[in-house]
């Protein structure tokens, strides 16, 4: 009762088709249109095959590009999936009575297998003057049946065993072969027709058959094959139960669970998860089939028609994703193969992008040469920078000292004095006979304390004279407030300045030079010395002081003096800008670079009561930040 139904359930269905269709030819007014070709195509196959159903639809674009005028395509399932039993004087009846009405044929076109020996079978009762064209079908279907004087063909020729040998050229250590062929007629034949075919394999291959299987099974197999295996897919139309599946569903059921790689004859199966190889191209083969058909509608006898069988594409074509998945490299694979389908390397899918990122890193890499370059340039300058200021800090020093020669002079006269009258007194005792062991150990110990005097006095002077480079250490500001002093002592005696000292509480530690930040306070004492030459004695005075703050130290040197004139503010550091009559012009100016490269500022003002202020900014020394910020720190 089952077949019985869907089989009526078809036929329904193919007249319900073939009214519509004959409805358009009459148009909506009932008014006939001009001759329609009637084309009868037995399908052999059931939708659902991806072979056959590629061949059918693109069978009907080519016949209506290569006819170019209308052209009626009545298609029937002569073998329903399904219901593989039915009576076939049941599709022959249904045939005629399509065509009970309205003229033949005039051409008849058979799809697969089944198709074609289902023509041959009912030629006779099925329009036999007809023209009949058997198309994608194998040769070994057709046989050694002579071709009728209406009958022409347009066969192929499915090798095989040459895809066995493509599985063994890519995967050579291939030990066995899973067939899958589906049951039924179609099965059988395939199953008979390969076992015969596959014999020059036996001694390296063992094949496995799946006709006598449920979908389940094969699946179930396929998913645990043992290793160097390979899946041979022919077709599927009906496994062992009776039930019909469509190949795209079979197809995709086998590359989700398979174990192994999965092969195909056809060209529409590529991309359905079999591997690939030299496949049987239906396009070409619609095309063929197509030819021939115009031709034939066009007036020439079938059996002058002819076309040589087909064979399997001579270009191997891959999809490329199967190759990757099963770790197949494309150096295997036969000379001038077509991959298809491969995943784009990083150039071809993001040119635009890799060319810009390219372009990015050479800008940057540009960029970054420049950069090192000018890094270089400025390290260079930096260095001939610090290496004109030592020489010019020299200079200055050496300008400063001949300056303090006066005073050196006299600060090493009086423990030399000393020294030479503390000798005359020792040897008159020692003449006199009066010379006893504590006079003379005291007499001598004035000597020594009066030379030691001055040494220091000469190291002082030599230190400012003697060439010097930078020299960044922990030190106090305050010792060279005191060693600056000393140096200049002399000269604010002899010019009556009154000098006054007022340095912070807190230790005034820094990191810094303290040859260099000397010359630095010593230049500015001289100044302020030579700025006071014209204020009277009474008046002239000169302050230091000291100031700690959170980040920074502050030394400033004020004095009366006449102050600074207009015309040198904002130039004051300027090389070769002085107010003094003989001056170079290059001491403050080496006062600022000097400063500057210790990370600290100076200014000058004018007092608001005469003279002027020069401050000195420098930064902490971080330890000492540290502690002054901790609780309790001093």
């Amino acid at each position: 009762m089952r077949v019985s139904s869907r089989f009526s359930c078809a036929v329904l269905a193919g007249y319900l088709v073939l009214c519509g269709r004959s409805v358009e030819a009459q148009g909506p007014s009932g008014q006939a249109h001009p001759h329609v070709q009637q084309i009868l195509l037995l399908q052999g196959i059931d939708r659902g095959s991806v072979t056959v159903d590629s061949f059918t639809a693109n069978f009907r674009v080519d016949l209506d590009e290569r006819v170019g005028r209308p052209v009626n395509v009545v298609q029937v399932v002569v073998t329903p999936t399904g219901f593989v039993g039915a009576p076939e004087h049941a599709v022959v009846d249904f045939i005629r009575s399509t065509f009970a009405n309205r003229s033949n044929p005039e051409l008849i076109v058979t799809a697969a297998g089944p198709a074609a020996t289902f023509a041959r079978k009912y030629r006779h009762e099925l329009f036999p003057d007809t023209p009949l064209v058997f198309a994608a079908v194998d040769r070994r279907v057709l046989g050694d049946a002579p071709l009728g004087k209406n009958e022409t063909a347009v066969p192929v020729d499915n090798d095989f065993p040459q895809m066995i040998d493509d599985i063994l050229r890519l995967l050579p250590r291939t030990k066995q072969v899973f067939v899958v062929t589906g049951a039924g007629p179609i099965g059988r034949f395939w199953r008979r027709d390969l076992e015969s075919q596959f014999q020059r394999f036996h001694k390296r291959l063992t094949f496995v058959w799946s006709d006598n299987l449920p979908l389940a099974e094969i699946l179930r197999r396929c998913a645990s094959l043992p290793p160097d295996s390979a899946i041979f897919y022919v077709a599927f139309s009906v496994d062992a139960q009776g039930g019909a599946y469509a190949d795209e569903r079979v197809l995709a059921d086998l590359r989700a669970t398979a174990n192994a790689p999965l092969f195909g004859p056809t060209s529409p199966m590529l991309g359905h998860g079999i591997v690939g190889g030299r496949l049987m191209s239906i396009g070409n083969h619609s095309r063929s089939a197509a030819d021939v058909a115009a031709a034939i509608l066009n007036g020439a006898p079938p059996g002058s028609v002819a076309v040589p069988t087909q064979r399997p594409s001579s270009e191997p074509i891959f999809d490329g994703r199967e190759l990757r998945r099963w770790g197949i490299e494309e150096s295997r694979l036969p000379v001038g193969s077509v991959v298809r389908n491969r995943t784009p390397g990083l150039w071809e899918e993001h040119k635009l992008t890799v060319l810009g990122s390219i372009g990015a890193m050479m800008l940057q890499a540009l960029l970054i040469v420049g950069l090192l370059s000018q890094r270089r340039a400025r390290q260079r300058a930096e260095s001939d920078s610090r290496r004109n200021l030592a020489l010019a800090a020299d200079a200055s020093r050496r300008q400063t000292m001949s300056a303090l020669t006066t005073s050196m002079a006299h600060e090493l006269g009086q423990p030399l004095s000393s020294m030479i009258h503390n000798a005359e007194a020792l040897r008159a005792m020692v003449d006199a006979d009066r010379a006893t062991p504590d006079t003379s150990r005291e007499i001598l110990t004035d000597i020594r304390t009066q030379g030691v005097q001055a040494a220091q006095i000469i190291e002082r002077h030599r230190t400012m004279l003697r060439s010097h480079q930078l020299d960044r250490k922990r030190m106090d500001l305050h010792a060279v407030v005191g060693a600056s002093l000393a140096l200049v002592t002399h000269d604010l005696h002899t010019r009556q300045i009154e000098a006054a000292v007022d340095l912070s509480s807190q230790p005034c530690v820094i990191i810094g030079d303290p040859v260099l930040l000397q010359q630095v306070l010593v230049n500015l004492m001289m100044n302020a010395v030579d700025a006071m030459a014209a204020t009277p004695p009474a008046r002239r005075f000169l302050s230091i002081a000291t100031t700690v703050r959170a980040t920074d130290v502050q030394l400033s040197v004020r004095d009366s003096g006449t102050g600074l004139p207009a015309e040198i503010d904002g130039t004051l550091f300027t090389p070769f800008v002085t107010t003094k009559p003989n001056g170079l012009g290059v001491g403050l100016t080496i006062v600022r670079t000097i400063v500057e490269a210790h990370a600290g500022t100076i200014d000058a003002r004018n007092n608001p009561d005469g003279g002027a202020t020069f401050t000195i900014t420098l930064p902490r020394s971080e330890t000492h930040k540290a502690r002054s910020a901790s609780p309790g720190a001093a």
